[in-house]
């Protein structure tokens, strides 16, 4: 498979077939999207994502591993979700 989501940092087969279904299929648009939105997409499409996606993409789009994204930053990011949004561990 030779697409574009999987060359960035993170994203996986899974990942990159989730993003694909809610219609984001380039690093651009992604981009465009941004890490709430996309992960939030994947929520609403019924796809069982863990919080881990949410980092996942934020990382991508910083060119880093999620793992090094700061506690704070991590914090941001959930704090921009809904409280109804599912925030599943992990």
């Amino acid at each position: 498979m030779n697409d574009e989501l999987l060359q960035l940092k993170n994203l996986g087969k899974t990942s990159t077939l989730w993003l694909h279904a809610v219609g984001i299929h380039s690093a651009s648009e992604l981009r465009r999207r941004g890490a709430v939105a996309a992960y939030r997409a994947v929520l609403a499409r019924g796809f069982n994502a863990s919080r881990v996606l949410l980092y996942s993409i934020e990382g991508a789009l910083l060119d880093q591993h999620w793992s090094e994204l700061s506690h704070e930053h991590k914090a941001s990011l959930l704090a921009q979700l809904p409280p109804q949004e599912p925030r599943n561990k992990s």
